[in-house]
């Protein structure tokens, strides 16, 4: 009884955070009103990038959102203007208001083209981003995005990152996903990484009691497979 609430709390807990674990992308308000590196950003358009460039545009201004050219070019998914920039000496680290960078952006959109843009651009998987504290990869695990997960585990991510909710990825990728395949998948990736099954939550609860807690049935048979206790 006592586990059926925790993970009922945990749900409603769940549905609290995602609207404002969400990033903001720019508004079509917000890219209709771009000028100069902003705009050739949103349009992807490269060669602009590099005459404003010349005619001494910053690459590392900022907009209303706190977030620069690279982020923009990111979340438009124009992959030669963010090497465009980056080339004229963009930040790739750098983070908007909400503390993303251009890797979680490009997790969170479950974007495998825009994020292997990003790590070839020199982004940093071991960022600590987001006002949770946590990963790009925590967020891809959250959201079930497999791929990505697989994708950042190759570039080094950390397997054990622990965010301020006291989450890891693999803790994320149960109790803040519906059991489904990509979530599965997600899990299974992490698992055969070697990401960790005996951290548990603040609560002092296993990934695999958490699984069982929620019926997860494939989930608990990796995580048994695995030795998880």
């Amino acid at each position: 009884m006592l586990m059926n609430a925790r993970l009922l709390g945990l749900a409603l807990f769940a549905l609290a955070i995602a609207p404002a674990a969400a990033q903001v992308p720019p508004t079509p308000a917000e890219t209709a009103a771009y000028s100069g590196l902003f705009a050739a950003a949103s349009r992807g358009d490269a060669a602009q990038v590099a005459r404003l460039v010349a005619q001494g545009g910053d690459v590392n201004a900022r907009d209303g959102y706190g977030r620069t050219p690279l982020h923009v070019a990111a979340y438009a998914r124009r992959q030669d203007a963010m090497r465009a920039l980056v080339k004229a000496g963009a930040n790739p680290n750098a983070f908007e208001s909400d503390k993303y960078d251009i890797i979680t952006i490009a997790a969170v959109a479950d974007d495998p083209v825009t994020l292997r843009t990003a790590l070839e651009l020199g982004g940093n998987p071991g960022n600590i981003t987001s006002r949770y504290d946590g990963t790009a990869l925590i967020a891809a695990a959250h959201l079930g995005h497999d791929e990505v997960v697989r994708i950042l585990i190759k570039a080094g991510a950390p397997l054990d990152h622990v965010n301020n909710l006291h989450w890891t990825a693999l803790i994320e990728s149960i109790v803040l996903g519906q059991g489904g395949p990509r979530h599965v998948a997600t899990l299974k990736a992490l698992v055969e990484a070697g990401a960790s099954t005996k951290l548990t939550d603040r609560g002092g609860a296993t990934p695999l009691a958490l699984a069982k807690g929620r019926g997860f049935a494939p989930m608990v048979a990796i995580l048994e497979k695995a030795g998880a206790r």
